[in-house]
């Protein structure tokens, strides 16, 4: 979701009134909640002509606009109740409008990464890690960003060589995690971390970052790193989706977030992505982007990350089917 649709889409919750915008957000997962409430408190003298403009894109009702943005906090605080219940909301709405601290992995999934990472940065790479792998991976990502190198490393590495978690280990980590284990005391250990977990996780980290981190992992143990590598999906293995799955992809990505992450894609890629379009949406492509001028590394990859993403969440529900990648599947 970028800067702008979480504006929008926080304006547009405000203006629907408390049932509808609680309605809505029982679908959103913690991130996406995190992201609107944060943009929700943070609006200040909301006009109705941006209500109206908001309105009009969205829904085509502008009769809708009421008075909004007067007491944005305690109706805030309202619609997360509604949405998620006391317990989930609880912890986010002291995120959001200043408030306390929550406890627990469950409660960690509602907090930005930079808060998350104050938490625990201190804590053993050991119990780092077992947290992390408990987090979406893009939220695991973000809080291994915070990290410095050498923490940053080790815990990737962590993460890679952890092949489950027993439930008390968890209860260690916090009194509250007993919450994830339901009271039974013969649960078998979680599968959770190991090569795919950490596959997944770097790949949401920024190019540098990650090449620091497979460069540790290498030098820990080579095969180890490969089959990390080999798990990974990266921006050019879309080219092993089926056309099928290229057009579905195409219809969820913004043109100008493409033209971004193509500057830095293979002839190959390109070509299939414009075989995949309308022979004069093809064209139109391939002249935005001959005619786009330099584009910073950094940007190139933020948006390749972001159509991953997509490409992720289409894949988990589905839609698309990821090919087998190649050998000489990475950039």
């Amino acid at each position: 979701m970028s800067t702008e649709g979480i504006q929008k889409g926080a304006i547009l919750l405000l203006a629907l009134g408390e049932e509808e915008a609680a309605e809505i957000m029982k679908y959103l997962g913690p991130r996406e909640v995190q992201k609107l409430g944060s943009a929700m408190a943070s609006i200040k003298n909301l006009t109705y002509e941006r209500i109206n403009e908001v309105l009009v894109e969205f829904l085509a009702e502008k009769d809708k606009a009421t008075s909004v943005g007067l007491d944005s906090d305690e109706y805030i605080r309202s619609v997360l109740i509604k949405a998620l219940g006391d317990d989930k909301a609880t912890s986010l709405i002291n995120r959001i409008l200043g408030g306390g601290d929550a406890d627990g992995i469950e409660s960690l999934k509602w907090m930005d990464a930079q808060s998350v990472c104050e938490l625990i940065r201190n804590e053993h790479p050991q119990i780092i890690a077992t947290i992390l792998v408990h987090l979406e991976r893009d939220h695991a990502c973000d809080i291994l960003n915070q990290f410095s190198e050498r923490l940053r490393n080790d815990v990737v590495l962590r993460i890679a060589t952890l092949d489950g978690v027993q439930p008390v280990a968890l209860r260690e980590l916090n009194d509250v995690l007993t919450k994830l284990l339901t009271g039974n005391e013969s649960l078998k250990k979680q599968q959770m971390g190991g090569i795919r977990t950490a596959a997944e996780i770097l790949n949401f980290l920024s190019g540098e970052n990650e090449t620091s981190v497979m460069n540790h992992l290498r030098s820990y143990d080579e095969d180890m790193a490969q089959k990390i590598m080999d798990e990974m999906f990266v921006f050019e293995n879309i080219i092993d989706i089926d056309s099928r799955g290229i057009q579905i992809l195409l219809r969820e990505v913004q043109s100008e977030s493409l033209i971004v992450a193509l500057k830095g894609a293979s002839q190959g890629l390109r070509d299939k992505i414009f075989k995949n379009m309308s022979q004069r949406a093809g064209e139109m492509m391939k002249d935005d982007l001959e005619s786009k001028g330099p584009v910073r590394l950094s940007e190139v990859d933020t948006e390749q990350k972001a159509i991953l993403q997509i490409v992720r969440r289409l894949a988990d529900e589905g839609q698309i089917a990821l090919g087998n990648k190649g050998d000489d599947a990475f950039i």
